[in-house]
């Protein structure tokens, strides 16, 4: 199992092992209690249950409470489960690290981006806007028409499902993938990736080994010697 629960703490530069300025994020990675281990027999398919960061017994629910310790933890504040192909070697209360990322290239993560409120079809999708002369008043960053391709034909006026207009911007589920590991700190549950990951500081993420790898960089192939290098 290649993944665990963590919250993004923020963007910082270090060099990488080629001597190369990168921009990363630092991500709390861990470390998760394992609450719960799910079997076919019992829940119809393999699962771990992760728990990241302890909540106050005033701020946790009674079920949630003697969930946590039936694995003898305390209730987390960020709680999400694992889908396994087969059966694992954790078991209820043991503890995930950021240590099993050890030989992993690039991980995706997992976060809730940041909401924005109300916008425009100008912000929001980039809509170009109305002209910004002839005859155009007041009116430069409507969307225009929505009648003509908004409504099914047949079906009745109303707008369709889906149709780009204003409204709530943010605060969705977003994964961002291929992220290379840049460094591990293992003292301090810290996880160093490269590029901006989605949510704000302090938003709780999910990190899992890359599902669809990027390919790697191939090793540079040292010249054999007397080998005359071509102009």
């Amino acid at each position: 199992m290649k993944a665990i629960l963590g919250k993004k703490i923020g963007a910082t530069q270090v060099y990488d092992d080629a001597g190369v300025l990168q921009q990363v994020t630092v991500v709390q990675a861990g470390p998760c209690r394992v609450l719960q281990v799910k079997t076919p027999d019992r829940d119809g398919y393999h699962a771990v249950q992760l728990g990241f960061g302890e909540a106050k017994a005033s701020q946790a629910k009674l079920p949630e409470i003697g969930h946590a310790a039936k694995s003898g933890s305390k209730p987390a504040k960020f709680v999400r489960e694992v889908r396994l192909a087969a059966a694992g070697e954790l078991e209820a209360g043991q503890q995930v690290t950021v240590d099993l990322f050890d030989g992993v290239y690039a991980v995706d993560v997992i976060g809730t981006s940041k909401g924005k409120g109300h916008a425009g079809v100008m912000k929001r999708y980039h809509f170009a806007g109305l002209p910004a002369s002839h005859g155009t008043e007041r009116k430069h960053r409507s969307p225009g028409s929505q009648s003509g391709y908004g409504t099914n034909r047949g079906f009745g006026g109303d707008i369709k499902r889906g149709k780009k207009m204003s409204g709530h911007m943010g605060d969705e589920r977003v994964t961002s993938r291929n992220h290379r590991i840049i460094k591990i700190d293992k003292e301090n549950n810290l996880l160093l990736v490269k590029g901006s990951v989605p949510g704000a500081k302090g938003g709780f993420v999910f990190v899992r080994a890359s599902k669809k790898l990027a390919p790697q960089p191939k090793a540079p192939v040292a010249a054999k010697k007397g080998a005359v290098k071509k102009k």
